[in-house]
């Protein structure tokens, strides 16, 4: 095996770009998802990944690029075939596992994974390739006759709330339930509706029961999306949750709808049924819109008289008098101190603003990348005395992008690293280029994020409830970050334990022409 690795470790460092091509073309080919991680680089991110891994996945090349295999596992950490690949990448050694992953929508995938790591000639780990295949249907009918009649109680207990083979105790649920719910029968006939439903839609039960979904007043149920959902995405017998559908209605006009669905399989006659809940969001949305619209009119309307206050103070501060009282020199610093938080403050909304609306706007230069980092790292040391800022690595890249949004974001970034850890003194800052993207990671050594808050951190106006209690803020700076780096064609992420600190890291894609 190791004279194995030694051939491909020499063959993929050729430096001829006919074999190089072909070897690319020759992975792309292969059925099988192929990755290639650096394990010279902290945390042995993927540099390489074939289009079979992408199909496998459903991931983009952007939101994989950079990353440790483990993203693939989501919040599935519990498997001990995760510790028998820790062990192996540990040891420089090959390893086969079957183990649970998760595409890019949540689907749940089955994956047998083969790794083997590739050496140089003095017997050094460099990188780690692993051959990946998609062995869901294997392993699904392995474990289908010991796990179904379990899986089918547990769905019918969280599901349906004990619901019973008898149709009036299904017809009182569905009538008690203050939300648009209908019943269908595998053909997508209507079984039954309640009177939400009724009131909502402007129906009579007479025009409903009995009729094909699709049919319900004179085709205004003939929706696309319904569609996706009734044929594609059910029969997977995978609930449906937070499904829009938005549809022109001709008699009760537009509706922007929330809808969930799941298969009721109970035995006897009510068996194989569907059950959709559907919320009308529309008035909730408009309501969004004008809180939208409300923010920036106010941020806009603060900003003008904001300027002129910034103007007079910073005239009072050079006119004051040397012999000046010094409570009322040290009241003009702390208004100035006051203000410019302010006016941080509404240009942060401002943002959010222009993303809302779309009208974000990236002035794009090319700038060198490290020297970007460094004067950014060296201006915040400058005003942080609690906390020792170190940079190391390098992406020795000439980037194309808008200077001022990605200081913006690293700003931002380590801002929080120095607030959110008070117990530390500590901030790593690491620079490092995987494949064809920059990867910049802030790490601190604070508070930490459980994993349950770590999927909304990035969500507008989201605060940590713990957090909240004691730091001050509106949540809207790591959403500003996200949407930046994402109009830069990259991806933000945090991984993070709660006591242990965080690493907030980000890629940006950069084209060869760019790079020194």
């Amino acid at each position: 095996m190791d004279s194995l690795n030694k051939g491909a470790f020499n063959f993929f460092r050729s430096d001829t770009q006919r074999d190089l091509a072909l070897l690319t073309k020759a992975l792309d080919a292969s059925i099988s998802g192929i990755i290639i991680t650096d394990n010279t680089l902290p945390d042995n991110p993927i540099v390489y990944c074939n289009n079979a891994f992408l199909e496998i996945s459903g991931y983009d090349r952007t939101d994989i690029i950079g990353h440790n295999c483990r993203f693939l596992q989501k919040n599935d950490r519990d498997q001990p075939e995760r510790e028998l690949l820790r062990k192996a990448i540990e040891n420089g050694e090959s390893c086969v596992v079957d183990i649970r992953n998760y595409k890019k929508d949540g689907t749940l995938f089955y994956n047998n994974l083969f790794v083997s790591p590739v050496k140089d000639e003095n017997g050094n780990v460099q990188f780690f390739i692993g051959v990946q295949n998609n062995v869901t249907q294997r392993v699904k009918a392995e474990i289908k006759l010991r796990e179904q009649q379990a899986l089918m109680e547990k769905r019918i207990v969280e599901r349906t709330q004990h619901l019973k083979e008898s149709k009036d105790y299904l017809n009182s649920i569905v009538q008690t339930v203050r939300e648009s719910l209908i019943v269908l029968d595998p053909t997508f006939k209507i079984l039954s509706v309640n009177d939400h439903f009724i009131k909502v839609f402007k129906v009579t039960r007479d025009d409903t029961i009995g009729k094909e979904m699709y049919e319900l007043g004179n085709g205004q149920w003939n929706i696309p999306r319904l569609k996706e959902l009734l044929e594609t995405v059910l029969p997977t017998n995978n609930p449906v949750e937070e499904f829009e559908v938005e549809h022109d209605f001709p008699r009760i006009g537009h509706k922007l709808m929330v809808l969930n669905a799941y298969r009721v399989e109970l035995e006897g006659e009510y068996k194989d049924r569907i059950l959709i809940a559907i919320e009308d969001i529309t008035d909730r949305r408009e309501i969004e819109r004008r809180k939208d619209d409300f923010l920036s009119i106010a941020s806009h309307e603060l900003k003008t008289p904001l300027t002129t206050i910034k103007g007079f103070i910073h005239l009072m501060k050079s006119t004051v008098p040397a012999e000046a009282d010094g409570k009322f020199k040290a009241a003009l610093e702390k208004t100035d101190v006051y203000v410019e938080r302010l006016n941080s403050l509404i240009a942060e909304l401002l943002d959010v603003s222009r993303i809302q609306t779309g009208n974000i706007e990236l002035h794009k230069e090319d700038f060198e990348f490290d020297k970007m980092v460094a004067e950014t790292v060296d201006g915040l040391q400058t005003a942080t005395k609690s906390h020792q800022i170190t940079v190391d690595g390098a992406t020795h890249s000439i980037y194309n992008g808008d200077e001022s949004h990605i200081i913006q974001v690293l700003n931002n970034l380590l801002s929080n690293a120095i607030k959110y850890s008070p117990g530390s003194d500590k901030v790593r800052v690491h620079l490092s280029e995987v494949g064809n993207y920059i990867k910049v990671s802030v790490t601190d050594y604070g508070l930490g994020i459980n994993h349950q808050d770590q999927k909304k951190i990035f969500d507008r106006f989201y605060r940590v409830g713990e957090i909240q209690q004691h730091y001050p803020g509106m949540g809207i700076g790591l959403y500003v970050c996200d949407q930046i780096i994402k109009n830069h064609g990259g991806s933000l992420w945090v991984e993070s334990e709660p006591g242990k600190g965080s690493t907030f890291s980000f890629t940006l894609p950069v084209h060869t022409e760019h790079q020194q």
